[in-house]
């Protein structure tokens, strides 16, 4: 049995006046419960160090600059570094990356249990707009803000098992898990911050979100017989209300942990990385049953192309 526990870091909303310091160290606590609970690794979400600043509009890139990490880790970052190294946890987490050529991305990041990085991943399927919309009941300017993600959907060895990260919305596209799951992945960590009303929709309220993003998780898990870990950023921040509803499922699609609350709360469960074995070698064996020469268009087109 290859067993690893896994604690999914939710946490509660993060406001405009927060500082970074003050944050990580409600991401400390997170992690200290995780240690006395025996946790191996632990997942916090998407953005996690900021609030979610693309519901404003910014013109002033000097502004933009301020949510954005340039380093990582950074001063402010470094004592869950190192709390992370002195418990032996293996931690992933969302953040704004600035890189030194002056590109912007929605990034996550995943360690080792000695807190070295040892992968990174960059949202591909940003969501919302890029310039102010009247017509939306508020503002979700990641098309403004962000670049889609240059690295695919990599995965990486970790602690015997085999890893992989999306973001948020990717969670809903099914080409994410299918990528990870051509790579044998047993394990996708995923971060998100999903307000908890449609901006475009005032009937799709928190209930139905919350199915929505149950069904995009569970079956990814399901059709790759996979672990999936969603973790959200959650609660009222700055009078936005972000949802909850914080899962692990296991590879047969089944939620065998789900966070309680809205606040800054910890979800565990040992999940046993051979419980893949059985799904990837029968119904979902790859090399027996994929019939690649009926799939060309889903790589040849974006939108839809109607029949004649």
């Amino acid at each position: 049995m290859r067993e690893i526990v896994i604690g999914g870091a939710q946490m509660g909303p993060i406001q405009k006046a927060d500082s970074r310091e003050a944050v990580v160290e409600r991401m400390l606590k997170l992690l200290s419960q995780a240690k006395v609970a025996g946790c191996d690794l632990v997942v916090f979400p998407e953005l996690c160090l900021t609030t979610f600043f693309p519901r404003w509009y910014m013109e002033d890139q000097s502004e933009v600059d301020g949510w954005f990490e340039h380093a990582m880790p950074n001063d402010a970052t470094a004592p869950l570094f190192t709390a992370a190294r002195s418990a032996g946890i293996a931690i992933s987490f969302g953040y704004a990356e600035a890189t030194a050529e002056g590109q912007y991305f929605n990034t996550s990041i995943l360690t080792d249990s000695e807190a070295n990085i040892i992968g990174k991943y960059r949202k591909v399927h940003l969501p919302g707009h890029s310039e102010f919309d009247t017509e939306r009941a508020f503002q979700h300017l990641e098309k403004r803000y962000f670049a889609p993600g240059d690295l695919g959907f990599p995965v990486w060895r970790n602690m015997d098992a085999i890893m992989g990260m999306c973001i948020c919305n990717d969670r809903r596209w099914p080409e994410v898990y299918r990528v990870m799951g051509l790579q044998g992945v047993e394990l996708v960590m995923l971060g998100y911050n999903t307000p908890s009303l449609n901006s475009q929709l005032a009937g799709e309220a928190l209930e139905r979100r919350l199915y929505h993003s149950d069904l995009s998780m569970t079956s990814g898990a399901y059709q790759n017989s996979t672990w999936v870990v969603g973790v959200a950023k959650a609660g009222d921040e700055d009078s936005h209300p972000l949802m909850a509803g914080s899962i692990i499922v296991d590879p047969n699609g089944y939620v065998v942990a789900r966070a309680s609350g809205e606040g800054d709360e910890l979800i565990i469960h040992a999940c046993d990385m051979d419980a893949c074995n059985f799904g990837k070698s029968t119904v979902f064996d790859f090399g027996r049953h994929r019939r690649i020469e009926h799939y060309a268009r889903i790589c040849e087109q974006t939108g839809v192309e109607l029949p004649d």
